[in-house]
């Protein structure tokens, strides 16, 4: 009994020939190639929506079967089986158990590890059961076949039913095969893998009554999962509620016999047609080198290493690249500005351009960081480090996979957000998603620099230890332990059906497959740039238009007051153009707001001009510091040294220096916990499908920063 490379194609299975378009849903196991096999099949023609009323993404996308034939396919999440156990598996029974549903599959095409046939026929029997067309796709045959399983094709297409393709999917073998046989109009399966107890019989009746079901399994489906079908009613909810309590309905109890019984099935199935012959040498590497990666010592200085890695290539590498974009946007508004004038160019090139610059530049760091989370999945590491950090995160109400988007956070949040997506259970993901904004992000540096410059003497410990050095690792602790704290408080208040679980399998380990790195990367840039950046955009364009125009004639006036100022000093050209700018920004209605807001920022040690410098970096942090030298009218080289010197030559009311420590250090704290970054908060939108959250994040974050600068300038004063 050997694998067959191509088993024959059964023509009794097969049927008239589909219609011009059907949609095709992949389901399997986590770690069964579904994935590759979704990037085989619809190469760069994908794109990602949402399930209808729920926030999970709906990847989908086209396939040319033939020249007449065209199918959407679906890409489902990974799941064990039918009964889920978060809410990304949700979706797929309210896909499965809804015939009326706009995406209601014509066929499923259940992945199967060849390696873990057994473990995997749980999920395919389930469907099966559900009368609905199968073709299985067994992948990793010639792994399977290396570690000594020996998988007879057509045996085990005899027992189940249903077509067998045996494939490779992350080599694209086995895909002709795949495509002949999912262009027919195949049947369900005749083959049952459970039978329904007798004494349930009597519920099913009355539950296939009520919803006009033909099928025993998939009432038995309704008993077991009413509550969380989106698609009933209140009135059948409450009908079946009441129908279940009678019958004395245990679903856990019926779950658990239900999974026995059908492995009990599988075992019988697989004894014709699987044979292991040999020991695993693959598994044997495996599992020597998880000795290493997974230790309790070097596991985790290993980790941190790789951590330390891809902090470095998003903070270093894509400085370059970041560069290059910031100076062509540049480029192209210093020549479009030369050429034009008008009002309509300064809205271009100012708000549109200026803001398009403002989502391009992330390009860099984001291909970066998911080329360096894909690599880690494909090669089957990152089931390792959740493995590793669960347990100590999970105290914190976060997951394993937490902790790469909390440290890809000191680096830029947004991709940092985007990288969450690998977190499957929704509680752990939005507490992830909620928190990270909290990591101090390198949008911060310019703003802490400045001002530690300003106050933090340059002093040396030991010779070696810089004092400001010392001040700027304390705010991004701060930072780390506000985001843990956070994260706690939100566990206790976030109250979640959904149980969180840890499941996780160790896959061996693989050579990335490059094509699915290149996809990956394609696929978050363009859902940053298409989704978040719309609002990036657009908010820009709002904040360019309050702080380029005033109320009446106030920027003539303040062009004027400027010049006279100008004159009655002797200042120089550039000295006098800074001046107007400063006195404009004043005028304008970003300088209104800064007066109107003045009281309530008074508290913190604030006045009006860093009002200005608070709205103005709304859009993004690292604005503080231009908005600050065009409002001390220094110009923009955004000189540290020119910055700091003005500082602290500015003096309040009283004649003292104005930007005291207390008022400083209240400043870094604001910047620390506030939310001040347009682009994260279009990003948690997008990727909770939602507005809540980012409205929540900006309320708490905003009361945090408000309270704990606050705080820190009383204790400084």
């Amino acid at each position: 009994m050997t694998v067959a490379t191509q088993p024959e194609i059964r023509p009794a299975k097969q049927g008239t020939a589909r219609p011009a378009e059907v949609k095709i849903a992949l389901i399997g196991n986590p770690n069964s190639g579904k994935t590759s096999l979704f990037n085989q099949l619809t190469g760069l023609n994908q794109k990602v929506g949402n399930f209808p009323g729920v926030t999970v993404d709906k990847k989908s996308g086209y396939s040319q079967l033939t020249p007449s034939i065209r199918a959407e396919i679906i890409d489902l999440p990974g799941s064990y089986s039918l009964y889920p156990k978060s809410m990304d598996e949700r979706v797929i029974t309210d896909l499965l158990y809804d015939t009326r549903a706009r995406h209601f599959p014509d066929l499923v095409v259940v992945t199967a590890d060849a390696s873990n046939l057994k473990r995997n026929l749980l999920l395919f029997t389930q469907l099966a059961d559900l009368q609905i067309p199968v073709v299985l796709a067994l992948n990793m045959v010639d792994v399977a076949e290396q570690e000594g399983v020996k998988i007879d094709v057509e045996a085990l297409q005899r027992e189940l039913g249903v077509p067998v393709i045996p494939m490779n999917a992350r080599r694209g073998s086995g895909m002709a095969a795949l495509k002949i046989v999912v262009t027919q109009q195949l049947n369900a399966t005749e083959k049952s893998f459970f039978t329904v107890p007798a004494d349930l019989q009597p519920l099913l009746e009355s539950i296939k009554t009520r919803f006009g079901l033909s099928n025993d399994y998939l009432a038995l489906q309704y008993a077991h999962l009413y509550r969380s079908l989106k698609f009933l009613q209140e009135e059948d909810v409450a009908w079946l509620s009441e129908q279940l309590e009678k019958a004395g309905f245990k679903s856990n109890a019926r779950q658990a016999e239900e999974t026995i019984a059908r492995y009990t099935r599988i075992n019988e199935l697989l004894l014709d047609a699987v044979r292991v012959e040999k020991a695993d040498k693959d598994e044997k590497f495996s599992n020597r080198l998880d000795q290493i990666l997974t230790h309790k010592v070097f596991g985790y200085l290993i980790f941190f290493g790789i951590l330390f890695l891809i902090f470095q290539a998003i903070f270093a590498w894509a400085s370059y690249p970041m560069d290059l974009i910031d100076a062509s946007i540049a480029a192209l508004n210093t020549l479009i500005q030369e050429n034009f004038e008008g009002p309509l160019i300064n809205l271009l090139t100012e708000g549109v351009i200026a803001g398009l610059g403002g989502v391009l530049i992330f390009i860099p760091q984001i291909a970066i960081l998911f080329a360096f989370i894909a690599i880690l999945e494909e090669t089957g590491y990152m089931a390792r480090v959740t493995f590793m950090m669960d347990k100590v995160m999970r105290k914190f109400g976060l997951n394993g996979k937490s902790v790469v988007p909390l440290i890809s956070g000191v680096a830029c949040a947004v991709p940092a957000v985007m990288s969450a997506r690998t977190i499957e259970n929704w509680k752990d993901r939005m507490i992830t998603i909620f928190v990270t904004p909290l990591m101090s992000c390198s949008a911060r540096i310019p703003v802490y620099t400045v001002l530690i410059a300003l106050v933090v003497p340059e002093t040396y410990y030991f010779g070696f230890m810089n004092l400001q050095g010392l001040v700027l690792m304390g705010l991004y602790l701060i930072g780390f332990v506000a985001a843990i704290l956070s994260a706690l408080l939100l566990k206790v208040i976030l109250k979640a059906r959904e149980r969180s679980y840890f499941i996780m399998e160790f896959p061996t380990y693989k050579m990335p497959r490059w094509k699915n790195v290149g996809l990956t990367i394609v696929e978050k840039v363009k859902a940053f740039v298409f989704e978040a950046g719309k609002v990036i955009v657009a908010v820009s364009i709002i904040l360019w238009v309050l702080a380029s125009y005033g109320p009446g004639d106030s920027f003539e006036r303040a062009e004027q007051q400027a010049l006279a100022e100008a004159r009655a000093e002797g200042l120089t050209e550039e000295q006098t153009e800074n001046r107007i700018a400063s006195h404009q920004l004043e005028s304008s209605y970003a300088g209104v707001i800064g007066h109107v807001i003045e009281p309530v920022i008074k508290p913190l040690g604030y006045d009006w001009k860093i009002g200005i410098a608070l709205l103005t970096s709304f859009a993004a942090r690292e604005v503080f510091v231009g908005t600050m030298s065009t409002i001390y009218s220094i110009g923009e080289e955004e000189n540290v040294t020119t910055i700091k010197e003005k500082l602290m030559s500015e003096k309040d009311a009283n004649g003292d220096p104005f930007f005291t420590p207390a008022r400083s250090f209240s400043l870094m704290i604001f910047y620390l916990f506030a939310m001040q970054c347009v682009s994260t908060l279009a990003i948690v939108r997008r990727e909770t499908k939602s507005w809540t959250w980012p409205a929540a994040q900006l309320l708490y974050m905003s009361g945090l920063a408000y309270v704990m600068a606050f705080i820190t300038y009383q204790l400084f004063r």
